[in-house]
């Protein structure tokens, strides 16, 4: 099995010197009393130094750090969700029906959560300082494959539209790409993925906490893959991006797992 999935820990090593190297560039912090060092408060700048060591008229009193203010419940016009909304919409999105036959990524009840996002007002709203706030709620549910998007008035607490598409496969969220590697490490074929880890960290690879994840949708082409992810796209399903945590990078990238049939599969090299 090992011959098959193909080690890349060389590979890996060189993505990590690509990625360092993105890295390089750094932004200027200005540390408090450097801001307006060259303003001369007196000959030989004497008095910023009596400023900076507490003593003189000139002295600078201590800093005091403000206690941020709290978060209102309730948000106005085109500002961010709150934290209360964000927990009002999605309880309101997620009754009925769709809790009780929706299934999430680990297969238990509930449809899968994968974003919330402040909805745009409609068309006839859109000068209106008073325009009721909505919120869109995004769930898949992995029990019939479906993307479910649910529209919440926040003033009136209703779901005012559901939309349920077939075949639409937003980016996977952190809590798929942490499932897909555990089908992964669990599969033969992540026999590789271990043994790269084992190499680059002295340690067995035995759950997804180890690795720094990243994912991608993946979907079928004609020919391009074996019969077994022939469904990606209409199933849902990952490729994944691994780095172990405080180490090189993985090459997964000839793995798709797919989540709604819990397989993995090696894409055909060509």
């Amino acid at each position: 099995m090992r011959e098959k999935v193909h080690r890349h820990l060389g590979k890996v090593l060189t993505g990590a010197a690509l990625a360092a190297a993105g890295t390089a560039a750094m932004v200027a912090v200005t540390l408090p009393g450097t801001a307006g060092a060259d303003d001369s408060g007196g000959p030989g700048g004497g008095t910023r130094a009596a400023g900076r060591t507490g003593q003189g008229p000139d002295a600078a009193p201590p800093g005091v750090v403000e206690q941020a203010p709290a978060e209102q419940k309730q948000g106005t016009g085109r500002d961010p969700l709150t934290d209360d909304e964000l927990w009002r919409v999605e309880k309101i999105a997620v009754a009925g029906r769709l809790s009780a036959t929706g299934r999430d990524v680990e297969g238990d009840r509930g449809p899968q959560k994968l974003s919330v996002d402040l909805a745009e007002p409609e068309a006839a709203e859109a000068d209106d300082p008073q325009a009721p706030r909505r919120a869109d709620v995004t769930y898949y549910d992995y029990g019939n494959d479906t993307l479910v998007t649910k529209t919440v008035n926040l003033a009136t607490g209703k779901v005012e539209q559901t939309g349920v598409q077939r075949g639409v496969q937003p980016p996977p969220t952190r809590a798929e790409n942490a499932e897909a590697a555990r089908i992964l490490i669990a599969d033969p074929l992540g026999a590789g993925l271990k043994a790269d880890y084992k190499d680059a960290t002295g340690k067995e690879l035995t759950s997804p906490d180890q690795l720094d994840l990243s994912g991608g949708i993946y979907e079928a082409s004609p020919g391009a893959q074996p019969a077994v992810l022939d469904k990606c796209g209409e199933h849902r399903c990952v490729r994944l991006f691994s780095k172990a945590v405080n180490g090189p990078w993985i090459d997964t990238r000839d793995l798709v797992i797919d989540l709604s049939a819990r397989k993995a599969a090696a894409l055909d090299r060509r």
